[in-house]
């Protein structure tokens, strides 16, 4: 552990950079000796030659291989001129192409942009996309430009980086994040169509989260919230580690807590809520919502799509409660980073916590819950729908066919055949008479599963599912009982210490 990063495992508010530094070294002392073992293919090599390999590429991981601060200026409505700012940092490129999100927010800067493309280098990695890590954004509140303005700053930022070869489909993939969309994106690749990219076949590629109208995908904007509820359906149905926290399976009757109620936070709350858990508390910036019989949360969701707020909700008792430390079975925390911490970790009563935001706890608030039992899926795992699924779009992108154009049809098809053959076979059958056979509920969802969003769900599911085997056997491997960050960063740098051993370190 580098001597810097040692204060972090005490500090009640550590930047967030050190802290995804912090879980990345703690994370690779455990496995150490196994990546010395890995070593020994290379038989010529001296056993401080191996250690040397090893701590060299170990370094490499925790370094950020290129940095980016751009500056221009640009003329606003009113005349006068203002200088922004912008950043992109490429962390590892163990994969290419690499994938992170632009963010317009006051408190981007060099250190947070670097920090967030380390975590979506270990993110890729855990649930097995064939990508690298990357981040960007740009200094300001834009809440203070017009929409013109916005879309000037946003077009003058794609230029600067396509200068500097630092986007494209086949070097950085960039997608939404906090204060950017939609919106933001179509800007990014129009931008792109008319420069750099006027002869390029794959230009829709150049950025993921683009409406559907412009190469996006049905289905994304509930990727990230459906990824958490999926993340904690996998360890809620598994009876091994219900039995670690003295629960029965399923999400019935399970009383949940979610704070933070935009894209993520409400979609996650709705899958619960649909699945059967009781969502007893909403926790917003300016008011907490309560209810100890349980939140509709899809009517919650209308309510706020009208009002853009949830306060005034008549079906909740509103409150400025902090929630986090309320009683309830299940946190989930899918607002901003660094909200548990060691001052108010040790009043959590959630014996399940399911990180949707990037770096809610930090590690001294870490390490009180996990001696308190309390079993907490990690954010680089938990949060990880959304790039999931702008996977998928960057696929049908490149592919240039929809998701279910060339094969829904069939496979629906193939399935009521199957069902009507055999029917008419037994119908034939003489001597008995054998009930109709009718398909079951799991069958009915394979035979409907038609739409691009029905298909991008499912897959979704496929890739959580995936990545849970091999971060529950991890945790088993290494003994790490209720630490399941440590297993997923273990589980991810294996992958990316391969990728990097393989094919040399001196490739960057």
């Amino acid at each position: 552990m580098p001597e810097h990063l040692k204060s972090v495992a005490t500090d009640k508010d550590p930047e967030f950079s050190a802290m995804v530094l912090y879980y990345y070294h703690k994370s690779a002392q455990v496995m150490e000796k196994e990546l010395l073992k890995e070593m020994d293919l290379h038989t010529h090599f001296k056993p401080e030659e191996k250690q040397s390999r090893v701590s060299a590429i170990l370094n490499l991981i925790g370094s950020t291989c290129t940095s980016l601060e751009v500056s221009f200026p640009v003329i606003k409505s009113n005349g006068s001129y203002e200088i922004i700012t912008g950043y992109r940092a490429h962390h590892v490129r163990n994969r290419l192409p690499l994938k992170g999100g632009i963010r317009f927010a006051m408190d981007v800067d060099q250190s947070e942009v670097k920090a967030l493309a380390s975590i979506m280098t270990f993110k890729c990695a855990c649930v097995n996309l064939p990508y690298g890590g990357s981040k960007g954004g740009i200094r300001i509140d834009p809440s203070k430009y017009t929409a013109k303005e916005l879309q000037t700053i946003t077009r003058r930022y794609t230029m600067e980086l396509l200068k500097r070869n630092m986007i494209g489909p086949a070097i950085d993939v960039p997608a939404p994040d906090v204060n950017t969309g939609p919106r933001e994106m179509s800007w990014i690749v129009d931008q792109y169509t008319k420069t750099f990219g006027h002869k390029d076949i794959n230009a829709a590629a150049i950025v993921t989260g683009k409406p559907v109208h412009v190469g996006g995908i049905n289905g994304r904007n509930s990727a990230t919230g459906r990824g958490v509820w999926k993340s904690g359906d996998l360890f809620l149905q598994d009876k091994e580690w219900m039995k670690l926290i003295n629960w029965e399976t399923g999400w019935k009757d399970k009383k949940v807590i979610v704070q933070g109620f935009g894209n993520v936070g409400s979609f996650a709350a709705k899958f619960v809520h649909e699945a059967g858990a009781k969502v007893i508390g909403v926790q917003e910036m300016d008011v907490s919502l309560t209810n100890k019989d349980g939140i509709d949360i899809n009517d919650l969701i209308k309510f706020k799509e009208e009002k853009l707020t949830i306060k005034g909700y008549s079906k909740a008792k509103e409150s400025k409660e902090n929630l986090l430390t309320a009683e309830c079975d299940i946190l989930m925390p899918c607002a901003t980073q660094k909200v548990i911490t060691s001052e108010n970790a040790k009043d959590i009563k959630a014996k399940l916590i399911l990180e949707g935001a990037n770096g809610p706890t930090t590690p001294a608030g870490e390490k009180i819950l996990l001696d308190k039992g309390v079993l907490i899926v990690p954010d680089l795992y938990c949060n990880a729908g959304g790039v999931t699924v702008s996977y998928f779009e960057y696929l049908k992108n490149i592919n240039h066919v929809p998701y279910g154009k060339m094969t829904a049809k069939t496979t629906s098809q193939l399935v009521f055949e199957v069902i009507n053959s055999i029917n008419e076979s037994l119908k034939n059958a003489e001597g008995c008479k054998i009930p109709e056979i009718v398909p079951n509920v799991g069958l009915r969802r394979i035979r409907d599963c038609t739409t691009e969003a029905e298909i991008v769900d499912s897959a979704l599911q496929t890739v959580m599912e995936a990545s849970v085997i091999g971060i529950k056997a991890i945790a088993h491997k290494f003994e790490l009982c209720n630490d399941l960050r440590t297993a997923a960063y273990i589980f991810s740098i294996f992958k990316i210490f391969r990728a990097l051993e393989s094919s040399g370190i001196s490739q960057q």
